[in-house]
């Protein structure tokens, strides 16, 4: 593990008093840990916008009835099958199922089988969580 350093910030009055509610609704346990947090959210999103290998969840919901809907988002995972590390599939009731798809790749094309499996007619909700591998950190 990395020395850890200590160092000064000077904030705003009201600032501050906004990130300490922050780090209360959070439960963070010190400034300096949602401070980390927030510096490595900012290199994450830097990570993705240079086409590094990267980790993300692909959530989706979709009506499990809508006719061909399956069969067509598996076609789609099966060509991506080199970036899918593994996935979810939950019956949430009769009708609706969440699916989880963890990916590990180039972000790019992480986000090309997000937006493909997104724009899939008869899916109500996608989202794409970006992460890292951790090897940036």
């Amino acid at each position: 593990m990395s020395k850890l350093i200590r160092f000064g910030v000077s904030l705003d009055r009201e600032l501050l008093q906004k990130f300490d509610n922050y780090i209360k609704t959070n439960n963070y346990p010190t400034r300096s840990k949602a401070i980390s947090d927030l510096i490595s959210n900012v290199f994450v999103k830097e990570e993705w916008k240079k086409n590094k290998m990267s980790a993300g969840a692909i959530v989706l919901v979709y009506d499990h009835h809508k006719r061909e809907l399956v069969n067509k988002l598996i076609d789609i995972q099966h060509d991506f099958h080199k970036i899918i590390i593994s996935s979810q599939h939950v019956h949430l009731d009769h009708n609706n199922c969440l699916e989880v798809i963890l990916t590990k790749g180039r972000t790019v094309e992480i986000q090309k089988l997000a937006s493909l499996l997104k724009s899939t007619k008869g899916v109500k909700y996608s989202s794409l969580l970006a992460a890292t591998t951790g090897k940036e950190l």
